[in-house]
């Protein structure tokens, strides 16, 4: 047996992976709430480390405030609305406290690397997936900052383009950390062979990722307002909407339509996650299981934030179930792309 093969440990690194996909999923459900209380803007600069340290004076409060006081989210919005300095706390904390996430998720999979690496206790072949896990991380803090300077200049928010590119690759990320983990499991239990994706996984993967891409257009849209009823909208089943630059610009940039699209392609997500849970099922009931819960409570969550008029818990909730039906798609793809 090599030394390397003989200081790996693939079961410490696959708990040490899981814990840092919990990270990912409580960063997500953050940025939810983020999205909800329009945090997004406030802080207006980009400083990877030194923007580690909140304002921790009142002379550095109104330094922030007055640079946030520049973009058009408060010349046009928050200012004319009064917002006051303790106004604008409430919603720089929550921004800060999602860019300090993302930071300690660099550090929790970027540090443990390096010590892994260096004691040579990284099975053969994994090393690089694991970087590129790092990098990616890396990637989507580029992204959020890209996303967050598109609404820093002429706009009163953030492109709802660049927002669906930092929740999903921020999805991407949660479903390639459990994947990885779960590989090393079974390579801990003597099983060498990684899982490969399955064409009903595939499928799955391509119809549950529209879904998440729809529901990040309704929330950079503020979508989720445009109508408060189940099954109708406006009382007819295909509302009104914006078809004078065509179908394809009403199809991306209208509200209606997109709050439409997101709502009814929902079943054909569950039907598609219905015929991959029934497969995994054959040979991982518990990962079946986690299939129907999580898509079950997201359709539910789902019609009660649209009937409560986008209410605020139950939005955020509707964010975290999103991220643990991902993460439920990764444990049951895995189980059956192991056994084909």
């Amino acid at each position: 047996m090599s030394e390397i093969a003989s200081r790996a440990r693939p079961n410490l690194l696959a708990n040490w992976l899981f814990a840092v996909a919990a990270l990912v999923i409580l960063i997500v459900t953050v940025g939810g709430i983020t999205r909800l209380t329009e945090s997004g803007l406030s802080i207006t600069e980009w400083k990877p480390f030194l923007g580690a340290l909140p304002p921790l004076s009142e002379a550095d409060w109104q330094a922030e405030f007055a640079l946030y006081q520049q973009i058009p989210e408060y010349r046009e919005i928050n200012g004319p609305a009064g917002m006051d300095l303790e106004a604008f706390k409430s919603i720089y904390w929550w921004e800060w406290i999602h860019r300090q996430l993302g930071r300690l998720i660099g550090l929790a999979l970027a540090v443990p690397l390096a010590i892994f690496a260096m004691r040579k206790m990284i099975p053969h072949g994994y090393f690089w997936r694991l970087f590129a896990l790092v990098a990616l991380v890396g990637l989507q803090g580029s992204f959020g900052w890209w996303m967050v300077a598109s609404g820093l200049e002429t706009r009163t928010d953030v492109s709802h383009f660049r927002l669906a590119i930092h929740l999903c690759t921020a999805l991407i990320l949660l479903a390639g950390l459990i994947w990885t983990a779960l590989d090393l499991r079974a390579l801990a239990k003597g099983n060498e062979r990684p899982a490969f994706l399955s064409p009903v996984a595939a499928w799955t993967a391509a119809i549950l990722f529209v879904q998440l891409l729809l529901g990040a257009w309704v929330a950079g849209l503020d979508a989720g307002l445009a109508s408060d009823s189940w099954p109708l909208m406006q009382g007819q089943f295909v509302p009104e909407f914006d078809n004078s630059r065509g179908l394809l610009w009403a199809m991306t940039h209208d509200p209606f339509l997109i709050h439409w699209m997101h709502r009814w392609w929902a079943w054909v997500a569950v039907a598609a996650l219905v015929v991959m849970a029934r497969k995994v099922k054959k040979v991982d009931r518990r990962a079946s299981i986690a299939i129907h819960s999580a898509f079950g409570t997201q359709i539910l969550l789902g019609i009660a934030t649209v009937m409560t008029g986008v209410e605020f818990h139950l939005a955020v909730l509707h964010q975290l179930v999103g991220a643990l039906l991902v993460a439920s798609w990764a444990w049951g793809a895995h189980s059956i792309g192991r056994q084909e």
